[in-house]
């Protein structure tokens, strides 16, 4: 039997980078949702024979592996070790942009061994955790703090639909290197902050993201492109997760609509999603 299951991207809202925790993670406060648009496919299916797990990608960036060393692979093998499946992953989420496609990929895979596969819960807590940082958060999706490394959530609700518009530049940013530079830069905070938009303003006034100056020290380029898609839009742009894509809220979808044409028009360089969030 073979099931469909959607990954759809992660964004950050709000990234506050706390401390270095003694087992070398970072501690983090993250406002996360999920984005209806863009979404990785997933195709599923258990099959007889010897444990393994045969994998196919289609769509992706060169440095998505399609083997074991892919974190959909892990997630199958580490949770249902008895487990023959293959895999067909459809990408749609750009790698390295800060938008969690992988670790969605992995939660995606997850969720079809606890769902059709009788895989315990608590396995797949488990098993998430190990995998990274993202991936409890993916499993469901919902809006959340996150906290410690990302494994602690709260889930929130959103005061009304919150759409967003998501620009990827044509570079890609390694998540463990902006870290590395936010250890050599001192830890530092965010001086850039935008205003919450009014479905989330009951849960933090402002929005800041703690990685931008490491992100911006990693790539040079990043700040010229966040500040020509702010001149475009008339409007803040926030660093997604690690980077590299920058983005902004939008009032609505007739709005996000008329920026997409304009930021296409005027950053042509820059790959555009637009649309809702997941409000749980």
């Amino acid at each position: 039997m073979t099931a469909l299951v959607r990954a759809p991207a992660k964004l950050t809202l709000s990234l506050r980078v706390l401390g270095t925790r003694p087992d070398g993670f970072h501690e983090l406060e993250a406002l996360t949702v999920s984005l209806e648009s863009p979404c990785d496919d997933l195709e599923l299916t258990a099959v007889d024979g010897t444990p393994r797990v045969t994998l196919s990608v289609d769509g992706a960036d060169d440095d998505v592996p399609d083997d074991e060393r892919n974190l959909v692979a892990r997630a199958v093998r580490e949770a249902a070790p008895g487990t023959a499946a293959r895999v067909q992953l459809r990408k749609q989420i750009p790698a390295g942009a800060g938008l969690g496609g992988g670790s969605s990929d992995a939660a995606a895979a997850l969720r079809w061994l606890r769902d059709e596969c009788d895989v315990s819960p608590a396995r797949i807590a488990d098993v998430a955790a190990s995998l990274g940082s993202d991936v409890p958060f993916c499993i469901d999706g919902g809006p959340a703090w996150m906290r410690g490394r990302g494994e602690v959530l709260e889930p929130v609700s959103l005061d009304g639909p919150l759409h967003v518009l998501v620009a990827v530049p044509p570079w890609r940013l390694s998540t463990p290197a902006v870290y590395r530079a936010w250890d050599e830069l001192g830890a530092p905070v965010s001086r850039r902050t935008a205003p919450a938009p009014p479905s989330i303003s009951h849960l933090v006034e402002e929005l800041r993201n703690d990685l931008e100056p490491a992100a911006e020290r990693v790539e040079p380029r990043l700040a010229g492109f966040r500040q020509q898609l702010e001149a475009i839009t008339e409007a803040p742009a926030l660093l997604a997760g690690s980077g590299s894509a920058c983005w902004t809220a939008v009032p609505d979808p007739q709005a996000g609509a008329a920026l997409v044409a304009r930021v296409h028009a005027e950053l042509p360089e820059a790959t555009l999603f637009e649309g809702g969030v997941h409000t749980g």
